[in-house]
């Protein structure tokens, strides 16, 4: 219960072999303002949930704008992913959140209820994969 709300190092996507197997091989799903890339892989362990968060360069020129979006992305994702680890056993889960709106976030609540909806979408597709 102590390491519920962490986002550890074993939790970031960061390895650019993943990375390019994700946008290669994974799926997409919308939920506006997010576009999240996902990816199921037969591997499970300890972690086998990993996230990565980006934001548009083009959209958001300042850096500490594109900071402060993809800060309030890892926190809802460290809020939340309790969600996919009570489900989420079978199968090593990679994805990737991308923040596709030009305008900044109206505040965290919107980005945590457009996290929640998101997660709740990538259960259904797990329940599709197990089922298939």
């Amino acid at each position: 219960m102590i390491n519920q709300f962490t986002y550890t190092k074993a939790e970031k996507l960061k390895s650019k072999k993943e990375l390019d197997n994700l946008f290669a091989n994974g799926k997409t799903l919308l939920v506006h303002p997010l576009k999240i890339f996902y990816f199921f892989k037969d591997c499970a362990d300890e972690n086998n949930i990993r996230c990565g968060v980006g934001v548009s360069k083009k959209h958001f020129v300042k850096a500490v704008d594109r900071n402060r979006i993809k800060r309030l992305l890892r926190e809802a994702f460290r809020l939340n992913k309790f969600i996919l680890k009570e489900t989420i056993h079978q199968k090593q889960l990679s994805f990737f959140v991308l923040y596709i709106d030009k305008t900044l976030p109206i505040n965290f609540d919107f980005i945590n209820e457009k996290m929640k909806k998101a997660m709740a979408n990538i259960l259904k597709k797990y329940d599709n994969e197990l089922d298939s």
